[in-house]
């Protein structure tokens, strides 16, 4: 950086880490799927299908592996035939139309017969360590219907159709790291290609949708003989995988406070650079003015139904009205072009405008942002461990950094302390309820730290600033978690959501969305305050068609297609 440019700061986490915000995230080039396919283009992956024993309803099994520079992957797939009544997106489903593992690996036979009588029971089975994620889905029944008859009968789907639901099956859970038997983390962190958070998970859900793809070829070839036809590959590529994901998932980034941490510090890391970047080249301007006008193309394509999500759709297809309409007297051959263009968002746009231009600045700097994925992971164990000899005074520093703003709250207020997230017996996965209405207090979990951070503030206060922390929790070890998340903000700034988690207005897709924006989801569609639809790599060529010079961009749908 030269002597007089500009020192752009990161983004405030005052700012960043309020709710609103978090729920307004896009996808951007350090997303997870796109870190993936860039990683798989580049080294060449080879992608192979071993084994496709499905009969003509649909039913048998599947492998799919993807050999990389040392080692290989399968996607292992049972195929079912599942009624209709039988076909649920609820966690509380105990059967799917097909049910996947991702094998380390190359199975062999005697591991297909291990993993046929577990991984179709999904939580009700076991896998081992050898396998990296257990995953499920089930077919968008119309949408399905439809393509195999037209396909079936010699003809192409109807693109409105297509477009309407964008997926032909949707996932309702894909998990890992030490799920049900699944390999820890800690086998596979150390591994390049899994270095980036989730990368195993990208990579079931990707294969996941090449089978998919060759399920739908297969069942209208045995369903017409030889009239059926093939489905179109243009077609074919706008298609992804959907997913229905819920209240398991948003507790996720209040739990891992450093690795949340460190996903929003390299976006915001990233866009601080390109912030940072004196002079536009021309091919650079050009190239965010083309993703403008494609990001068009991709909000008319944004189905949802739910009021707040039409709002904020109707928002952001404003946003990028006046954005086009900004662009043809922005001038990218001004000094810092992509700073001012930042500071022009933040007056003039909502904030899920705000953050889609913050997405598209870091779009042609692939060699500035790209190596940021590898800081990612969390690799700090350390940052779990209580340091017992800072002072009271320092921790309760600490604590007003992060949740000063949570002290002028009351929470005697019932408005305040509405909700109360707790783990449902059934299938322990995460719940919330009203805890005014509900016998669920007590088995309520420490998922409120800004209630928590007031009351550790107010129990600080009766002792003396000089006192050690040790000596506090000693007397206090209900604080013991609230004390620990004041010291790992001295690492992670943007550890900590800066909103009420329990108030009566939360709204938890705001942290869903928030995760899925960083897996690279796009087209989010609440169908609740709790759960939401979205759909993952649609526009990605399809494993033989995956190059260097296609490997990115296709998240960004071309005008007319």
């Amino acid at each position: 950086m030269t002597q007089d440019q500009p020192q752009i700061p990161r983004r405030d986490p005052a700012t960043m880490m309020r709710l609103s915000r978090l729920g307004s995230l896009h996808q951007c080039r350090l997303s997870f799927m796109r870190i993936l396919l860039r990683r798989i283009a580049r080294e060449n992956w080879q992608v192979s299908r071993p084994i496709f024993d499905i009969d003509r309803n649909g039913v048998g099994r599947a492998v799919y592996t993807a050999k990389g520079p040392e080692r290989a992957y399968s996607l292992v797939v049972f195929a079912h035939d599942l009624p209709d009544e039988k076909r649920s997106d609820r966690v509380i489903a105990d059967a799917w139309d097909a049910t996947f593992t991702l094998f380390d690996g190359v199975p062999a036979e005697a591991d297909l017969e291990r993993l046929a009588k577990n991984v179709p029971l999904q939580e009700a089975g076991r896998i081992s360590r050898q396998e990296l994620s257990l995953s499920r889905a089930n077919r968008s029944v119309r949408l399905w219907t439809h393509v195999v008859d037209r396909l079936a009968s010699g003809q192409q789907p109807d693109l409105q159709q297509i477009e309407a639901v964008g997926y032909l099956m949707r996932t309702t859970a894909v998990y890992g790291s030490g799920k049900f038997g699944a390999a820890d983390r800690d086998v596979i962190a150390d591994r390049e290609e899994m270095q980036v958070p989730f990368q195993a998970e990208m990579l079931s859900v990707y294969l996941t949708r090449t089978f998919v793809r060759d399920l739908v070829n297969h069942m209208a070839g045995n369903l017409g003989g030889t009239q059926a036809v093939r489905l179109d590959p243009a077609i074919a590529r706008r298609l992804g995988i959907g997913n229905s994901t819920g209240l398991g998932m948003a507790p996720f980034i209040v739990n891992h406070p450093i690795l949340f941490n460190n996903w929003m510090m390299v976006r915001e890391e990233a866009i601080s650079r390109v912030r940072a970047v004196a002079r536009a080249a021309p091919e650079d301007a050009e190239t965010f003015r083309q993703l403008v006008k494609q990001s068009v193309v991709s909000a008319k394509r944004w189905r949802s139904g739910h009021p707040v999500q039409l709002k904020k759709l109707a928002q952001l297809k404003t946003d990028l009205e006046t954005l086009s309409q900004h662009l043809g007297n922005w001038d990218a051959k001004a000094s810092y072009p992509w700073n001012t263009l930042i500071e022009w968002s933040e007056t003039s746009l909502s904030e899920e405008g705000q953050e889609l231009v913050a997405s598209l600045i870091l779009e042609p700097y692939g060699a500035l942002v790209d190596g940021l994925a590898s800081c990612m992971a969390d690799s700090n164990a350390d940052a779990f461990r209580i340091d017992g000899s800072l002072t009271v005074s320092a921790v309760r520093d600490l604590l007003q950094e992060s949740f000063g703003w949570a002290q002028a709250l009351d929470w005697n207020d019932p408005a305040n302390c509405a909700r109360a997230w707790y783990v449902s017996e059934e299938k322990l996965e995460p719940r919330m309820g009203e805890r005014f209405e509900e016998p669920i207090a007590d088995y309520e979990q420490p998922l409120a730290p800004a209630r928590d951070a007031a009351a550790a503030v107010c129990a600080l206060d009766a002792w003396d600033p000089k006192d050690t922390i040790a000596r506090f929790l000693l007397n206090h070890p209900e604080h013991r978690h609230t004390v620990r998340r004041a010291q790992m903000a001295r690492v992670a700034p943007y550890g900590e959501i800066r909103d009420n988690t329990i108030s009566a207005s939360v709204m938890p897709v705001d942290m869903l969305r928030a995760k899925l924006s960083f897996f690279g989801a796009t087209h989010f569609d609440p169908r609740s305050d709790r759960w939401v639809r979205i759909c993952m790599y649609a526009g990605a060529p399809y494993p033989e068609d995956l190059t260097p010079d296609n490997a990115d961009l296709w998240v960004y749908p071309e005008a007319g297609t």
